[in-house]
């Protein structure tokens, strides 16, 4: 239950011994205890909750209390503030709202000043107004190291979630196929003892091998499943015919590389009927070999390529300065670090790249930056659009510069949020999934570089026009 006490005669040294009071004359203490009231709060107590207004400052003279923020339904403890701290709204100050939740964790007593006496303050008090100016500065500092690292954590989170994501599908193919591959070459040396046994004629087996790495280096076919299915069903139609009755194995692969009926009237002419499954088995054994080497082949490329891009993003085997860079390549790693979220939505991505674009001189870590916060915040705006699309286009400007404008088909910004976009701390997300640091990010690093960045939002059409000049 909150109680409001006298003052205690020893306010005034109490006071005296907290680090933010300190080179403020008794005087001034005094001055505040007179216009302040004390109050006594409970284990459990709430002092405020998100969206109260604050409209006092506070000093806590014993006691503690945990500050909250609500994180997609859940809780997540911000700051302890104890015995000798300093809260609540402060002279000059623009917090007018809570935006998260003070719970008191043990009995607790503390000092309030209403912000209708700052006026008097900073006329009469001095060093006591100097002292709380001092006080808010370092809590605006740690409060926005705070927000930086949740911005850089949850950022950190959007690419260790892509990457999982992307690397996710190759690794488990080469497992695969190794696994597969080890089983295959199991049967392998029965399959090549029964081949040997026939004592081919070199002619025939001349032709043979042509055949099949010509299959080889035509590759596996792009077939749809009902092109695949028929494919099959002609060929075992076709051994069947010649009474091979246990072929069903083999029709899969050959149909996948593009294996015809006329293909094994070639064979069967070259090998003779007798002859012919046993060397169709080892030519579905070469074939099976080279699916597997492929598949492994494939899956290491795109590891390989998404390793690649990860270190252009990232910028890390390059000096931190600027440099001459392809902007094409950093929007293009982006979207490979993005992937998983471009295919959850279905995104249409349009790339209209102006060729031979001069490349011009940027940080190229921070650059990408941009790139990221950008794209990802267009993605999410476009979660619940019917048909989500982005068009990425870049363009000469005025022969000095080059312009990259990101356009996306959302519901847009609201016109009462559009002043603020790139306000510290703004941010049209729900809580837990913005900190509203990444645009007022975005548009420190285009201003480093000169440049200017620039929103025009309606329903439908959402653009961003980046600036930046060449040299």
């Amino acid at each position: 239950m909150t109680t409001t006490i006298p003052y205690s005669v020893a306010l005034v040294e109490q006071l005296k011994t907290m680090n933010d009071f300190a080179g403020v004359p008794d005087e001034q203490l005094q001055w505040l205890i007179d216009r302040s009231e004390v109050r006594c709060y409970e284990t459990g107590e709430t002092l405020f909750k998100r969206g109260d207004a604050i409209d006092e400052m506070y000093v806590f003279l014993t006691g503690s209390m945990i500050i909250r923020i609500e994180q997609n339904g859940q809780f997540r403890e911000l700051l302890e503030q104890k015995a000798g701290n300093i809260g609540g709204t402060l002279p000059f100050s623009r917090t007018s709202k809570a935006a998260g939740f003070g719970v008191f964790s043990e009995p607790t007593t503390a000092m309030f000043l209403h912000k209708q006496n700052f006026r008097s303050m900073v006329s009469e008090c001095y060093e006591l107004t100097e002292a709380m100016v001092r006080f808010m500065t370092s809590r605006v500092r740690s409060f926005t190291e705070i927000q930086q690292q949740t911005d850089k954590m949850a950022a950190l989170g959007r690419v260790s979630a892509g990457l999982a994501h992307e690397l996710n599908n190759p690794s488990a193919a080469i497992v695969r196929s190794a696994s597969e591959f080890k089983k295959h070459l199991g049967n392998t040396p029965d399959r090549f003892k029964r081949v040997m046994s026939l004592n081919l004629d070199l002619e025939a087996v001349e032709a043979c091998n042509r055949l099949v790495f010509e299959k080889i280096s035509t590759g596996i076919l792009d077939l749809s499943s009902l092109e695949r299915s028929d494919a099959e069903d002609t060929l075992l139609n076709w051994l069947e015919d010649h009474d091979i009755t246990e072929g069903y194995d083999i029709t899969g692969n050959f149909a996948d590389f593009g294996m015809t009926v006329q293909d094994m009237e070639f064979i069967n002419e070259k090998i003779g009927q007798k002859q012919l499954f046993t060397v169709l088995e080892w030519l579905d054994n070469v074939l099976t070999t080279e699916r597997f080497v492929t598949e492994m082949s494939e899956a290491s490329k795109r590891i390989n390529d998404i390793v690649t891009a990860v270190k252009s993003y990232s910028h890390l085997d390059r000096a931190a300065e600027k440099q001459r860079v392809d902007i094409h390549l950093g929007i293009k790693n982006t979207f490979m670090i993005l992937g998983h979220k471009v295919k959850k939505i279905n995104l249409k991505v349009q790339k209209n790249f102006e060729p031979n674009l001069p490349e011009p001189r940027v940080f190229v870590g921070e650059l990408n930056q941009v790139w990221t916060n950008l794209l990802d915040n267009a993605i999410d705006a476009l979660e619940n659009t019917p048909e989500p699309a982005i068009e990425i286009i870049s363009r000469r400007y005025k022969d000095e510069f080059i312009e990259v404008l990101i356009i996306d088909n959302g519901e847009g910004i609201s016109a009462d949020a559009l002043p603020n976009i790139f306000d510290p701390f703004f941010t049209t997300k729900p809580m837990g999934k913005g900190t509203g640091l990444g645009l007022n990010t975005v548009q420190k690093i285009i201003q480093q570089h000169n440049g200017s960045i620039k929103v025009d939002s309606r329903p439908g059409r959402t653009e961003f026009r980046i600036c930046l000049p060449i040299d």
